[in-house]
C-alpha cells in the first residue's frame, strides 16, 4: 500500500543559518515526485526531514495520516520516543548516495536483515521475499555474492531491494546515482522506472533529467531552500516559468 505525503511550513536551521525555509508540499499515494535544485539548495535536508532524520525546527511532517516524529499535546508538538520513531521509519524506506551494505553479509542476507531482526519475521517468508525482490532487480544470479564483488550499479540495486524488503508505504530516493560511474546509472535507473510503474508513492532528489522527464508525475524545483516552482515533468521542464529555474536548466541540459 502507497501513502501520500503532506509537508506544511517545514523550517530547518543548521548552525543558525536556515536551509529550509516554511516549505509546504503535497504529494499523492502512489506518485512520483523529483526534486530538482543546485547544491545547497536543501533537497536532501528536506528528504531527510520525511523521516525524521533530521528533526524539524518548525513544521509538521505527515505519511499518510501519521504524524512523523511527533505527536499534538495541547497546542504543542511533542517528540515521539525513539523506538516510536523507528517503528515509523519502518514505512519509509530510503536509499542514498551510498550504498552501505553489510560488507560481511552476502546479497541475500544483506536483504534479509531488517525483516528478520527488526519486524522478526520468519527466514522462510523473509527469503521467499528477498529472492522475488533480487528477481525484481536483476540480481537473482548474485544472491550468494559479498557487496565487494559488485559493481557500484549492482551494489545500489541491492540497496534498493534491502529497502523494499521492509515493505515500505513510501520509497526515498537521496541522488542514488551520484556515487556510479556515467555507464552504470542506467541499470539503477531502470530498477527506478519499474518501482514507478508499480504504484509506489516515490521522492526522488535527482539531477538525472531525463528521468525526470519519462517518470516523474510532478517535479519540485529548489533554490535557497524554498519551493521556487512545481509543475508536471513536461511543464516544468519545457516551458519553466521562473528565471533562476530557466538558468538552472540551461546549465544541466
Amino acid at each position: 500500500m502507497s501513502e501520500s505525503i503532506r509537508l506544511r511550513a517545514i523550517r530547518k536551521q543548521f548552525s543558525g543559518k536556515t536551509i529550509l525555509h516554511d516549505v509546504d508540499l503535497d504529494i499523492a499515494a502512489g506518485s512520483v515526485t523529483v526534486i530538482l535544485g543546485p547544491s545547497g539548495s536543501g533537497k536532501s535536508t528536506l528528504l531527510r526531514c520525511i523521516n525524521h532524520l533530521e528533526k524539524l525546527d518548525a513544521g509538521t511532517v505527515h505519511v499518510g495520516e501519521a504524524l512523523i516524529g511527533y505527536r499534538q499535546k495541547g497546542q504543542h508538538l511533542v517528540e515521539l520516543p525513539e523506538p516510536m520513531i523507528a517503528r515509523q521509519r519502518q514505512k519509509i524506506g530510503m536509499v542514498f548516495q551510498q550504498f552501505n551494505l553489510f560488507p560481511h553479509r552476502t546479497v541475500l542476507q544483506n536483504v534479509m536483515d531488517a525483516p528478520q531482526r527488526i519486524l522478526n519475521e520468519s527466514a522462510t517468508v523473509v527469503k521467499a521475499r528477498a529472492l522475488g525482490l533480487l528477481e525484481q532487480v536483476g540480481l537473482e544470479h548474485r544472491i550468494d555474492a559479498w557487496p565487494r564483488e559488485l559493481s557500484g550499479g549492482q551494489q545500489q540495486r541491492v540497496a534498493i531491494a534491502r529497502a523494499l524488503a521492509m515493505r515500505p508505504e513510501v520509497m526515498l530516493f537521496d541522488e542514488p546515482t551520484s556515487a556510479l560511474d556515467p555507464e552504470l546509472v542506467g541499470e539503477v535507473l531502470q530498477v527506478m522506472k519499474n518501482l514507478a510503474q508499480s504504484g509506489m508513492t516515490m521522492v526522488v532528489v535527482t539531477h538525472e533529467i531525463g528521468f525526470a522527464r519519462e517518470v516523474a508525475d510532478n517535479i519540485v524545483f529548489m533554490d535557497q531552500g524554498k519551493i521556487v516552482e512545481t509543475g508536471g515533468s513536461h511543464q516544468l521542464l519545457d516551458h519553466p516559468q521562473h528565471p533562476r529555474l530557466r538558468e538552472f536548466l540551461a546549465s544541466v541540459l
